[in-house]
């Protein structure tokens, strides 16, 4: 089993053996049919990945680490809120009618904001401190932007991310406000550790630990019975695969999903569709 997958379903039984349900209070996401999702959550959750010792992502079930990368260049690279953007269709449930998801995620990082230096966005000052001030303990994104909330269409989940170099390593922490364990966690955590990886490459660094600060870890009700499912896996194991990204690509700009990939990626079926709460 690798560690992703061993920390996940810690994680899920932790939350379904000491967590808390909502069911006493009026809930904001609905089912499809109209019902309330609710769900039962942990406080303040913090996993720690070695992105030197293996990749982090599951083998007890299929994660599209293709789209996912595809999604994490999106919003760091591209910097777009536009969906037509985006090679998936995960976005389009929040698209308004210009095909956009308002002033979020990839927005925010693409916004240029004077420095003393000049002018960059949230992107290049991270790339231009770890290429210039690496020891600094101020290299951090922020994507929670309370005077544009009313203007998106889901407020961040994971807002911010801290970089921090110890000696020729780059480590990141990941914090996440909310996290819907079963839809989203093996999706977030390989999407950022592959990009820590991306920024270390472009910067000269080595990958090292990413952090993810989960404030809010929650199960959905009609989630539940597939966790279960997932538990029943334990025992399966299979091996991590290998973050692949070519030699002599350092330039962040120039990452894809064809030069940045897997190898030796193989993981066990899906657990059915997963109903998704609006």
């Amino acid at each position: 089993m690798s560690l992703a997958d061993k920390i996940f379903l810690d994680n899920c039984r932790q939350i379904l053996d000491k967590g808390v349900w909502d069911t006493d209070f009026d809930v904001r996401p609905r089912w499809d049919d109209g019902t309330p999702a609710h769900t039962i959550k942990l406080f303040g959750v913090v996993n720690r990945y070695d992105l030197r010792e293996e990749f982090p992502i599951q083998t007890i079930r299929k994660i599209n680490f293709k789209a996912a990368l595809d999604e994490i260049l999106w919003i760091w690279q591209k910097k777009s809120n536009r969906i037509e953007d985006l090679n998936s269709h995960i976005w389009d449930e929040w698209a308004d009618e210009n095909g956009t998801i308002g002033k979020a995620y990839g927005y925010q990082l693409g916004v240029k904001h004077q420095y003393k230096e000049g002018m960059f966005d949230q992107v290049d000052r991270v790339l231009y401190d770890l290429k210039h001030n690496p020891q600094s303990r101020r290299i951090m994104t922020n994507i929670f932007v309370h005077q544009d909330l009313h203007e998106m269409a889901l407020y961040p989940c994971a807002y911010s991310m801290t970089f921090n170099v110890s000696g020729n390593v780059l480590n990141g922490i990941l914090n996440q406000r909310s996290q819907d364990m079963l839809t989203a966690n093996g999706w977030n955590v390989c999407q950022y550790a592959a990009l820590l990886s991306m920024i270390a490459r472009a910067t000269g660094f080595i990958p090292g630990e990413l952090v993810h600060v989960i404030a809010d870890a929650h199960i959905y009700d009609r989630h539940v019975p597939l966790v279960e499912k997932l538990f029943e896996r334990e025992n399966e194991i299979l091996p991590a695969p290998k973050l692949v990204i070519e030699e002599g690509m350092d330039d962040f700009y120039a990452f894809n999903t064809e030069n940045v990939y897997l190898d030796g990626y193989k993981s066990l079926k899906g657990v059915g569709k997963i109903p998704v709460a609006i």
